[in-house]
């Protein structure tokens, strides 16, 4: 992992994004400001966190990566990191989860390290660590419909009140099986703890260049996750008929899909760059899981 490393030659600019009516609020984002004020940092804050904010620019999440920040800081849980991301992704912009929910797998730095962390930040202390991500495109009648980018998963399932969806699945164009199930995960190394942990599939350490392909509730117990390298093309060929599927992208955006859509998903060009602290994947892991120490 590299470090951090702030240029002298411009001034210092960081970014505040925030998980919207989170009470902790309140006071965590004007001691925030009062270090960057005291640290000579100029802010830009998102509007979730405008109203704690006043006298600071407030622009819009979808804006940030348009900015030449140094890093943004992002206040909540990993539902709220992944939602920042995917924003500023395309720009480099490097991270800081600071995690106010519960579990916290990518906001791993605790609101009682956060001045630390950014101490160490200041002193070219910090990691940068990154993360890599998928492309989904859904191809609809022989056209490209939508396009997205997701740092933990790309899910194709059925809707709320659907029987069970049949999917076909091709990587790097070879016929793997025809499904029936629930869903189809495709996930990055990242996304291997969220819903494809759930769904049984495996933990990939992050740096292991491969996604993670996990059937939810497949009507076949001989289906089982495949891992493949990250280099591969994954196509899946949504077969509904009457009945309706969704894409869903980190959980957070998607669309519904018709008989006969293509969902094509292979290594996004852009990575996310997490600020770390000095802990490894298995401290992390230990502490969420709860697995046993020594």
């Amino acid at each position: 992992m590299d470090s951090l490393r702030l240029s002298p030659e411009r001034r210092k600019c960081a970014g505040i994004m925030s998980k919207p009516s989170k009470p902790e609020l309140a006071q965590v984002v004007p001691e925030l400001l009062d270090w960057f004020r005291k640290h000579q940092y100029q802010v830009v804050v998102d509007g979730e966190t405008s109203a704690y904010a006043r006298g600071f620019e407030s622009i819009a999440r979808s804006e940030m990566a348009s900015r030449a920040l140094d890093f943004v800081v992002v206040l909540g849980g990993d539902g709220t990191l992944l939602s920042a991301a995917r924003v500023v992704a395309k720009a480099g912009t490097p991270v800081l989860g600071v995690n106010l929910g519960s579990l916290g797998f990518l906001t791993e730095v605790p609101l009682s390290q956060l001045y630390p962390t950014l101490e160490a930040l200041e002193s070219s202390c910090c990691h940068v660590e990154t993360r890599s991500m998928l492309r989904c495109e859904l191809c609809r009648g022989g056209a490209s419909v939508a396009d997205y980018h997701a740092l933990n998963d790309v899910v194709v399932s059925k809707g709320a009140i659907a029987r069970l969806n049949h999917f076909d699945l091709y990587v790097d164009g070879a016929f793997v099986s025809a499904y029936k199930a629930d869903g189809l995960i495709v996930a990055t190394p990242t996304g291997s703890t969220a819903y494809s942990l759930a769904a049984g599939g495996p933990i990939l350490v992050p740096s292991v260049n491969a996604f993670v392909i996990t059937p939810v509730s497949p009507h076949s117990l001989t289906h089982r996750t495949l891992v493949v390298g990250d280099g591969s093309s994954i196509e899946i060929d949504v077969k509904t008929g009457d009945e309706e599927a969704y894409l869903s992208v980190d959980g957070q955006v998607g669309m519904p899909l018709k008989d006969g859509d293509r969902v094509c998903c292979r290594k996004s060009e852009h990575g996310v760059k997490l600020l770390r602290l000095d802990q490894t994947f298995f401290d992390v892991l230990r502490t969420k899981l709860k697995w046993g120490q020594r």
